[in-house]
C-alpha cells in the first residue's frame, strides 16, 4: 500500500538532493566565483528553512515516534539520525558563514567554503540514504494503518515549493532565484555544463 508520507519525503529528499548537487556543481574546481552569490545564498536559506526546520522536525517527532514505538530495535539507527537532525542546524550555519566569507572575504575563503559544503552534503545524501534504505521500509512493514493516517497527515502539511507547490508570498523571490539556477525537474535551469579545463 502506497503511503502519501513516503511519496512526500522521498520528493523532500529528491529537492535537497538537487539543490545540494547543483551548489556542488557549481562550486567545482575550475569554474569561476558566481558574479553574484545571490542564488547561492538562496539555495542555503532554502535549506534550513525548509528541510532543516520543517522536514526533519516532522520525521523526528511524527515518524521516528511512531517507528519507536512499534519497531523498539531500530533505536539504534533512529537515536542517530535525530541526532543528525540536531546537528544540522549548526551545520548550516557553519556552511552560511563559510558561504559569506567567500563572498565577502575573496578566493582566500574557498577553500574553506568547498570543504564545508563537501562536509554538508556527504553527510545529508548518507543520512538520507539511511532513511530510504532502512527506516522507510520497516515504518512501511510495521506501522498500522492510524500509525499512517497520522504521519500521512504531518507531512501533507508540507508545502515545499521544489517539490511542486506553489512558494508562499513571503517566498516568491527565493523560489524564483533557486527554480533559474537549479537544474531541472527541480528548476527552469539546463543542466550543468562541463566545467573549462
Amino acid at each position: 500500500m502506497k503511503h502519501k508520507a513516503v511519496d512526500i519525503i522521498r520528493a523532500e529528499h529528491e529537492a535537497l538532493a538537487a539543490v545540494l548537487s547543483t551548489l556542488l556543481a557549481l562550486n567545482e574546481p575550475g569554474r569561476a566565483a558566481p558574479a553574484d552569490f545571490k542564488p547561492w545564498r538562496a539555495m542555503l536559506l532554502y535549506i534550513d528553512e525548509f528541510p532543516e526546520r520543517l522536514h526533519h522536525v516532522k520525521e523526528s517527532e511524527v515518524l521516528f515516534a511512531r517507528l519507536r514505538q512499534r519497531a523498539p530495535l531500530a533505536a539504534m539507527v533512529l537515536d542517530r539520525l535525530d541526532r543528525e537532525h540536531e546537528r544540522g542546524e549548526a551545520a548550516i550555519r557553519e556552511l552560511q558563514h563559510a558561504l559569506l566569507a567567500y563572498e565577502l572575504i575573496g578566493a582566500s575563503r574557498r577553500a574553506e567554503y568547498s570543504a564545508a559544503l563537501e562536509r554538508y552534503a556527504g553527510f545529508y545524501f548518507e543520512h538520507m540514504r539511511t532513511e530510504e534504505r532502512e527506516v522507510l521500509p520497516l515504518a512501511e512493514q510495521v506501522l498500522s494503518a492510524q500509525d499512517w493516517q497520522e504521519i500521512d497527515n504531518a507531512f501533507g502539511g508540507n508545502r515545499d515549493p521544489l517539490t511542486g507547490h506553489a512558494p508562499d508570498a513571503d517566498y516568491a523571490e527565493l523560489f524564483q532565484l533557486i527554480a533559474t539556477l537549479t537544474p531541472a525537474p527541480y528548476g527552469l535551469a539546463a543542466p550543468l555544463a562541463p566545467r573549462s579545463g
